[in-house]
Order: C-alpha cells, then structure tokens, then sequence
C-alpha cells in the first residue's frame, strides 16, 4: 500500500513537471528605476510603490526632480471610484449596488517615448443592501473597495513585466 502512494506520488509529480507547470514567482522588470507620477494621497498608489520596492530589483525615484534619472516613468492618469444602483424593491428601496474602481495609466520613458499606452483598468463587485445592516454593509463595502485596489494592482504589476523593451 505504501509502495503504491509512493508510486503515484512520483507519477503526478512528473506529470506536473512534464507539463510545464509553474508557480508565479516575482516579476523581472526591463527596468531598474521607475518614477510613479501618483497623489501621495492615493492609497493605490502607495500599494503600488511597496509593491514595487518589495521587489528588491527596481528602484522608486520618488523626487520629482529627479524623474529624467529614472529609466521609466509611471503615470496615473486617473483613479476613479465609482457606485451604481443595480437592484431596487417594489417599494423603490435599494437592494443592490455595483462598486467600481476605474485606474487610467501609462508607461514612458523619461524622453517621452510610449512603452504603455493609455490604458484602463476596471474592477467591479456587486454588493446587497440592507438599511436594518447599514454599518455592517459599509464594512463591506470599504473591504470590496480594498480587494479591487490589490487586484488592479496586481494587474499592473503583471503590464509592468510585460514590458521588454525600452
């Protein structure tokens, strides 16, 4: 019996090996300094610099003046958090919103030359009210809000590595 899960332990390990599987490992960026031209009062854009500097390989220029010694530059063009009735009752109350955060960026080099296009990045979650869980939704809402923000981060930090050239 032992020598048995023994045998098909070995077996889906080579399976998986054989084809190719992978864990996600760190992102290797083409550059080794970026400028993020954000709000300092943006919480995304906070997420994304320690995202960034946690890397360990790329270096953040975070004095504007020094933004041309940068070999990328970051730009947040917009950052838009957005809530939409979706459902409402017979009686016309609430029972449903869409929440939705919206961020427009780019990647240049310091010259002005296009490494990203303008682009924008969309999550939305749907969320149910109850006015009798007012406090409680709100709760919920501000975590859905936070899980966008790291998801749109996440997905920024997967264009960055995208990006081959400079």
């Amino acid at each position: 019996m032992l020598r048995r899960h023994l045998l098909l332990s070995t077996a889906a390990a080579l399976l998986l090996a054989g084809c190719g599987f992978q864990l996600r490992g760190a992102p290797d960026l083409a550059f080794r300094s970026l400028f993020v031209n954000v709000s300092s009062a943006s919480t995304l854009g906070s997420e994304l610099k320690r995202n960034l500097g946690s890397l360990g390989t790329v270096q953040i220029v975070s004095d504007a003046s020094q933004r041309d010694s940068a070999q990328a530059v970051l730009d947040i063009l917009s950052e838009q958090r957005e809530k939409a009735v979706v459902g409402v009752n017979a009686s016309g109350q609430v029972r449903e919103f869409q929440l939705r955060v919206r961020v427009r960026f780019q990647l240049r080099t310091p010259q002005g030359r296009e490494l990203i296009a303008p682009t924008e990045i969309l999550q939305q979650r749907d969320i149910s009210f109850n006015e009798s869980a007012v406090l409680a939704k709100e709760a919920e809402e501000a975590l859905l809000y936070r899980d966008m923000q790291t998801d749109i981060v996440q997905q920024l930090m997967r264009r960055l590595a995208a990006v081959r050239t400079l």
